[in-house]
Order: C-alpha cells, then sequence, then structure tokens
C-alpha cells in the first residue's frame, strides 16, 4: 500500500502505511525508506543516523527479548518454589536483581508512540488550549514523538521542547 501511494503522489499514506508496517516489524530498510521520502518532502522527526538504525534493530529485537526474560523469570521462580527449603538466600537475591533487570528492560527499552501530522498547518502550542502560545506549524507528514494526552490535545516533543497539538492533526503510531 505504501508503494502504490507514493506512486500516486500521496506521500503522507505512505508515510502513514510505512510507519504501520515499522511499528508492526521494525526494518532499516523500512526506516531507510521512510527517511528518504521525509527528506524529499522536508518534513522533521525522522533521523538518517546510526544511532536511529540502532533503535530500530533494538524494537525489532525487544518483542523477543522480553519472551526470553518472562520465560527465564517463570523458570526462576519455579525453580526456587520447588526447591525452597534447600534454596540459599543469595539465589533471592539473584532472582530479585534478575526481576530488576526485567523491569528496567520494560522501563527503557519499550517502544514510544510517536504521532503523523495528518493535516496541513497543524498549530504547535506551548499549552493545551487555544489561548496558549503559538510555537510553530507542522507540515502534514511530520514524525512526533508522544509524551502523553491532555483532554483533545497530544503533549508531543518538539525541537527538544514539549509542544502541544490538537488530537484531531495527529495520527498515532504505537
Amino acid at each position: 500500500m505504501a508503494y502504490a501511494q507514493q506512486q500516486l503522489g500521496h506521500y503522507p499514506a505512505a508515510l502513514l502505511y510505512l510507519s504501520f508496517a515499522q511499528a508492526r516489524q521494525p526494518r532499516v530498510r523500512t526506516w531507510r525508506q521512510m527517511v528518504a521520502l521525509a527528506a524529499q518532502h522536508r518534513l522533521v522527526g525522522y533521523p538518517a543516523t546510526w544511532q536511529q538504525e540502532l533503535r530500530v534493530q533494538a524494537q525489532r529485537y525487544y518483542y523477543p527479548g522480553l519472551q526470553v526474560l518472562l520465560g527465564g523469570a517463570v523458570v526462576g521462580a519455579i525453580w526456587l518454589l520447588l526447591w525452597r527449603r534447600r534454596s540459599l538466600r543469595g539465589a533471592w537475591v539473584g532472582y530479585a536483581a534478575y526481576v530488576g533487570l526485567l523491569g528496567g528492560y520494560l522501563h527503557f527499552l519499550r517502544p514510544a508512540p510517536t504521532g503523523l501530522v495528518a493535516r496541513s498547518g497543524a498549530a504547535l502550542m506551548a499549552g493545551p488550549g487555544a489561548g496558549a502560545a503559538w510555537l510553530s506549524t507542522a507540515a502534514m507528514g511530520d514524525r512526533l514523538p508522544v509524551l502523553g494526552q491532555q483532554d483533545i490535545w497530544y503533549r508531543v516533543q518538539w525541537q527538544q521542547r514539549v509542544a502541544f497539538v490538537r488530537a484531531a492533526d495527529l495520527l498515532v503510531v504505537e
């Protein structure tokens, strides 16, 4: 679908389909295609750096890694419960450290939701309201990391700052 939309000249739809594919199965090749399309239309939020490609690889293996870590936690818990009387205190401390590592993996490496600006001329505001100060205007297809939602506004990261954009102007890809 992304290829067809790109051939028709509908780059925002092509970026949306590529973003869905990237969220479902992260691939460096898909990311590079998104970067090339965004560079062609001068969009922001598509860094072409080796760090971003490393993030894409980490996202690719996030869920399989999580499955392995959770499986290890279950096996460790069963082993500790079966050998409860013979287990040493160090085994319980080691298991607690393992569960802490699992929590860190879940918290720090989880995929972050991003939003694609769906309307040209979407206003980026300093606060969640029409009376807030206007910061800038986003182009259709710009990619913004979503930090949260407040009423009908999404809190996004824009140029190392927090900005707000109306929910109707942003398509969130998780």
